[in-house]
């Protein structure tokens, strides 16, 4: 039998744990979970490094082979085929967050019939957290290890 492989798409800009807990509860659907940052090297607008986050997410993940961290600058539907994932995980915090993930997984679907968009709900305690606020937060100098699975 295939291996069940899921990619879970994003900047990632920070990692949060809302974004751990979506990892965590794939982890008992699907063999292998890849964490894929996607990165455009010729767009210099993220607020953490992409390298330090890489680091830091293989550092919450460390002994666990069924988690991956993979950079990439291409198409997501093209990563999942040329890794052999035939899943997309995607967390839904609400309903604009749907709006915006149903039209692309339309697109993914369409250039990858092969790829299936699975979505989990935010669980309660992580709703409200998102990448944007924590980068809004910490610019201004206030502490947010408490949103994030490590320090910075």
């Amino acid at each position: 039998m295939d291996k069940k492989i899921a990619i879970f798409p994003g900047s990632f800009d920070p990692y949060t744990k809302g974004h751990h807990d979506i990892v965590m509860r794939s982890l008992q659907l699907f063999d292998k979970v890849v964490i894929g940052i996607g990165y455009n090297s010729s767009k210099k607008n993220r607020y953490f490094d992409i390298d330090l986050m890489v680091s830091k997410i293989e550092s919450v993940y460390e002994g666990n082979e069924r988690v991956e961290v993979v950079v990439y600058n291409e198409l997501t539907s093209s990563l999942a085929k040329r890794i052999g994932a035939n899943f997309l995980v995607r967390g839904l915090r609400n309903t604009t967050d749907f709006e915006y993930e149903n039209t692309i997984s339309q697109m993914n679907r369409n250039l990858n019939e092969d790829l299936e968009t699975v979505f989990l709900i935010t669980s309660p305690e992580f709703a409200a957290i998102s990448s944007t606020i924590i980068r809004d937060v910490h610019r201004f100098g206030a502490t947010i290890n408490e949103y994030l699975p490590y320090e910075v």
